[in-house]
């Protein structure tokens, strides 16, 4: 009879474990007994009346089952073949007891090595991300980036420095602004490079560092409005000073600014840092009011004023140093336009077209024809007087472009224009003047520049009151005057009323007309120089004072 001892349906795949079924006996090939639930089994496989029990040598049949036929097919498989047996007998060479045969060696378990595989694998994971991550326990004003890389870290930065709420105490009710609202904000992106600098995780001796500090900044313009339409009460707008023409005194005159108030920016500022810093989301802060400066200062507005009304009292269209053609106070403020700014500053532009209308005109203003002058010196030359005044001629340039150029001029708080001008000069005639009067001839001759242009005869002192010879200097003139004495008993013994033109040169003495006689060519007088009465109206208007007389015999 043949014993089936192998268990049915088992295969190489599966597991020692995974072959035992309910209450399947387990072989125990060291000692060949079988065992079920871990208890001992008879070493007999079936009865102990086989012929082959008694030591004869049993040869083992090994019957491989059908891997197809399941574990409860194969066990009644197993028996109708017993029962076959019994019916027919053992056969007739033996009855050979079937022993199973040593079961395949059972696979080597690979967990461990997946187990270690996994664990190498989260092992160099967790290297690599400890290159790219803050250290544990790091923090940037109050918050925590360790295990954070750069870019999660400052994303986190900001997104707390937005969310933190600022309320604003007050009588009238809380009002509340965020870090989002003032237009907060710190330099995450650096902040989290540094941290990671300075505190890898890789670098266990930087781990739970001291905090550190992040300046938080806020927007100005964005600030103040959130804080205005947060609490409007606290903000009175300032006014800026302004400036502008008064026809009445013809020049600019300005209007003082006013300061506002509101709530101090720089203070929130530092109660957000504060607020920030030591990780509180949210703080009660009692804004303080603070005056609030104008844009346009009244210094801004004097300043321009005063460049303004210098421009008005300078305006004009020069040539040299000359202001040939003024222009009226009233005519250059109806020029220009001033321009209150936003930045608080006035800018100034001219009427480029208004300007044009008088520019026209200026040729007309401008040109002239050179005058020459005539001047009277003495021999040395120095000038006794002007005869005619010089003027040199002016010829006016291209007039084109100086609309636009004296517009562009006085936006920049320039009123001279100098002329494109061409100056031709004058030239100067100088007449040198003197008077010889010759005793012996009884002649006066008048010379111009060394040649006698006038001669008249003339009549001297008499003997006792000879005219003084030497050289002397017309010092004083008189158009018409009494000589002598009324008193004819008295010195000098005469009185002669009305004597004209006279030009005194040394002391009592002088050249005069004669309307009492006209014996010319003799001595007639007391000293003086007698002359005929158109030849003395000549000497007075020809000779000025300072004209050299010469009285020699």
């Amino acid at each position: 009879m043949t014993d089936l001892a192998t268990k049915p349906g088992a295969s190489d795949e599966e597991s020692p474990d995974d072959a035992v079924d309910g209450g399947d006996a387990e072989l125990d090939h060291s000692s060949g007994a079988a065992s079920e639930d871990g208890g001992p089994e008879d070493d007999t496989a079936h009865t102990a009346d086989d012929p082959a029990a008694d030591g004869a040598s049993a040869t083992t049949e090994v019957i491989e089952p059908d891997a197809t036929i399941p574990h409860e097919d194969a066990r009644a498989v197993a028996a109708a073949d017993a029962s076959t047996e019994s019916a027919a007998g053992p056969p007739a060479d033996a009855a050979l007891y079937a022993w199973a045969p040593t079961e395949p060696a059972r696979r080597r378990r690979r967990t461990p090595l997946w187990i270690g595989l996994a664990a190498g694998v989260a092992l160099v994971g967790l290297v690599a991300s400890s290159l790219v991550l803050i250290a544990p326990g790091t923090s940037v004003a109050g918050v925590g980036v360790g295990g954070l890389t750069q870019g999660g870290a400052a994303g986190a930065l900001q997104q707390r420095l937005d969310d933190t709420t600022i309320v604003l105490a007050g009588d009238g009710g809380d009002a509340v602004v965020t870090g989002a609202d003032l237009g907060a904000s710190v330099d995450a992106r650096a902040l989290a490079e540094d941290a990671f600098a300075e505190h890898p995780m890789w670098n266990p001796t930087q781990w739970f560092p001291a905090s550190i500090d992040a300046p938080v900044h806020i927007d100005p313009a964005t600030a103040d409005a959130a804080l205005r339409k947060a609490a409007p009460g606290l903000y009175a707008d300032p006014v800026d000073a302004s400036l502008a023409y008064d026809a009445a005194t013809a020049k600019y005159v300005t209007t003082a600014a006013k300061p506002g108030q509101g709530i101090d920016v720089d203070a929130v500022r530092a109660a957000l840092q504060n607020a920030y810093d030591s990780g509180k989301t949210r703080v009660t802060f009692t804004p303080a009011v603070s005056p609030i400066a104008p844009t346009t200062t009244t210094e801004t507005a004097a300043a321009t004023a005063k460049s303004l009304n210098n421009i008005l009292g300078t305006a004009g269209f020069y040539v040299g140093e000359e202001r040939t053609v003024p222009v009226d106070r009233a005519t250059v403020a109806s020029w220009l336009t001033v321009t209150h700014q936003p930045d608080g500053t006035f800018t100034t532009t001219a009427d480029k077209a208004a300007i044009q209308k008088l520019v026209e005109t200026l040729p007309k203003a401008i040109n002239r024809d050179v005058v020459n002058a005539t001047v009277i010196t003495n021999s040395a030359g120095r000038v006794l007087r002007q005869v005619t005044a010089g003027v040199a001629g002016r010829t006016l340039g291209d007039t084109r472009s100086i609309a636009a150029d004296y517009a562009a001029q006085l936006a920049r708080g320039k009123g001279v224009y100098v002329l494109p001008v061409t100056v031709n000069a004058f030239t100067t005639t100088s007449l040198a003047r003197r008077i010889e009067v010759n005793i012996s001839q009884q002649h006066a001759y008048l010379f111009e520049n060394g040649r006698v242009v006038y001669s008249y005869p003339i009549s001297s002192g008499l003997p006792g009151h000879d005219t003084n010879l030497g050289h002397f200097h017309i010092y004083s003139k008189v158009k018409s005057q009494n000589m002598g004495n009324p008193d004819l008993t008295k010195a000098p013994n005469y009185y002669t009323k009305n004597v004209p033109n006279i030009s005194y040169f040394d002391g009592d003495e002088a050249l005069h007309g004669a309307w009492w006689h006209h014996n010319f060519g003799h001595r007639m007088s007391h000293g003086c120089v007698n002359m005929p009465l158109d030849a003395a109206a000549l000497v007075y208007t020809w000779a000025p004072i300072g004209t050299e007389v010469w009285v020699h015999l």
